[in-house]
């Protein structure tokens, strides 16, 4: 499976994060109702990120051969948004998802 992870600016639809374009690292982990991203990001990518961090949403593209583009779409309420410099790594916990399939959702609009 390929999976493609976007951080975004909820409000403005600007991309902080691409990690396939960027070449970002992460893992993510579903503990209950909310779901942590820990992200391998260099400072100088962070600062922007922090300043709109009650405003972020958060993407998961993944695709399996054969099958639709499964989107899952995170969005940070109230959770925590932390940068450890020492490691490069940013946490993001998302406490509400959504999960479609874009080609569906679409057709249904």
């Amino acid at each position: 499976m390929k999976e493609t992870l976007l951080v975004k600016h909820a409000v403005g639809g600007r991309t902080f994060i691409d990690s396939g374009k960027d070449g970002v690292s992460y893992q993510w982990e579903q503990a209950g109702e909310e779901t942590r991203f820990v992200l391998s990001v260099p400072p100088e990518r962070v600062q922007e990120i922090m300043k709109w961090k009650d405003e972020l949403n958060v993407f998961l593209f993944q695709e399996q051969e054969g099958q639709p583009i499964q989107k899952i779409w995170f969005y940070v309420k109230n959770g925590p948004v932390a940068y450890d410099a020492a490691s490069g790594q940013l946490t993001i916990v998302a406490q509400s998802k959504i999960e479609y399939i874009p080609e569906q959702f679409n057709a249904q609009l």
